[in-house]
């Protein structure tokens, strides 16, 4: 992509880890709507369960951070959620039908690992003494090396976790001592090594678009990670929304790079990546060619859902637990309450700590497929949509910004092809697959949201 269209492309769109994006959410949606669509849930599809745990600590804190995110505090307020976060799984969980399988349960942050592995496995037992597994359920945990010592390393398998992802972002020092970030502790082949011996899959995180990172010091970190050869390779678009987490502000001070070179960025680091072998999924995963979500790829059915990419047989209704965790059901999303304090004692009154969702009406339904076929697989055929809806066509594309102008401009600049039949982004214009979600989607017609820039 040449640099007048990276410019013309590089314009806040949402991201559509949901549909709508969380900022639709609103207050209307009450602890007495989530519970009535936990109920429902259980009638609806997808069948299987996928659990999120929301664990908000950290040992300090990344300026680049765009999540749910705070300090340690006294151990007295840390056990108080802890205690909190059993309770709040105690009031949902009898709700869902025991005849229903797990097929995730992921750990995000925050720093999950900032907790005991004893308090993890706490946690974990809770839900699977409640529930059979689907063969092969994907067991999650985000890590951060720069605290963990050999013996965490190696208690992870033992108590459950199948899968990692290891926070690593860069390896250049000067780029994790400007954004406050800490490296490894530990040599990284040896705790691939240990996980390995125990058949845990190892995803490494990057994130492209810091201070300090330049196309040759980001290739290096790349070709670096390809020597260690994790089974996932990540590279995150740095998102700067200051106005979710002002210590991001911070690195405006340092200098963010602009949108042709963090295009560079990617497109360098997607370069190495395939060359050595890994195949590129949705707009940042690249996984080595016996992973399964480049065979879901190869097929059609990847899906996507607030833990990540995944299979159609690993995606679930996800039912999350803790401070500001997102609950994402058939027809419905319910986000808790955000300040810590509140949510333990909501939950400690017996409460569900909701703060607001959104309920979606059947075209929002639709849009959602459309939108999440298009950023999963970068086409969509409106007659399997239509099919698999149980409607006509007509009313998929109705449910939908659908304008020919305005695909037909999107085509001319080389970002996609298209008939009467589908959309397919083209290879090379993956990082705006957002742009064109964006184009299809009603909501922003006149929306008066903030998002981050699709580059």
């Amino acid at each position: 992509m040449n640099q007048e269209i990276i410019q013309k492309y590089s314009v806040p769109v949402p991201r559509y880890t949901s549909y709508p994006p969380a900022n639709y959410f609103n207050d209307s949606f009450t602890a007495e709507s989530y519970r009535e669509a936990v109920i429902a849930s259980n009638d609806a599809s997808p069948q299987h369960i996928s659990i999120y745990i929301h664990i908000p600590f950290c040992f300090r804190m990344c300026y680049y951070c765009g999540c749910n995110a705070m300090l340690l505090r006294s151990p007295a307020s840390v056990e108080a959620y802890r205690e909190a976060l059993k309770k709040e799984m105690r009031l949902v969980l009898p709700l869902l039908s025991h005849g229903r399988k797990i097929s995730q349960i992921h750990y995000g942050g925050g720093t999950p690992t900032s907790q005991p592995a004893s308090f993890l496995q706490e946690l974990n037992e809770i839900v699977l003494s409640e529930f059979d597994c689907i063969d092969q359920p994907e067991i999650a945990i985000e890590c951060h090396p720069g605290y963990m010592d050999e013996t965490y390393w190696k208690t992870l398998p033992d108590i459950g976790f199948n899968r990692v992802s290891i926070g690593i972002q860069d390896f250049k020092e000067e780029v994790l001592r400007t954004t406050r970030r800490k490296g490894s502790r530990l040599p990284l082949e040896d705790i691939v090594g240990w996980l390995r011996e125990k058949q845990v899959s190892v995803n490494f995180d990057f994130i492209y678009g810091l201070p300090l990172q330049t196309r040759e010091s980001f290739s290096e970190s790349i070709r670096h990670a390809v020597d260690i050869q994790p089974d996932r390779i990540v590279t995150f678009s740095y998102a700067h929304v200051p106005w979710v987490n002002p210590l991001q502000k911070k690195l405006e001070v340092a200098g963010l790079p602009g949108p042709v070179l963090k295009s560079n960025l990617f497109d360098d680091a997607a370069s190495i990546l395939t060359h050595a072998g890994y195949k590129a999924i949705g707009m940042d995963h690249f996984v080595l060619p016996d992973d399964e979500l480049y065979h879901a790829l190869q097929e059609k059915t990847l899906a996507r859902n607030f833990q990540g990419y995944c299979t159609r047989h690993t995606t679930g209704q996800v039912y999350a637990f803790g401070v500001t965790g997102i609950s994402q059901l058939s027809n419905s999303y319910s986000q808790n309450v955000k300040d810590l304090d509140t949510y333990i004692s909501m939950v400690n009154a017996g409460r569900l700590p909701v703060l607001k969702g959104y309920s979606l009406n059947r075209e929002e339904q639709l849009a959602r497929e459309v939108i999440s076929t298009l950023m999963c697989n970068y086409s969509v055929n409106w007659e399997e949509v239509a099919s698999s809806a149980g409607v006509p066509v007509g009313q998929v594309k109705q449910a939908i910004h659908y304008d020919e102008q305005v695909l037909k401009a999107f085509a001319d600049d080389g970002i996609l092809v298209f008939d009467e039949t589908a959309i397919h982004v083209l290879p090379e214009a993956a990082p705006f697959v957002r742009n064109v979600a964006a184009a299809l989607d009603k909501l922003m017609l006149h929306s008066d949201k903030k998002f981050s820039k699709s580059l």
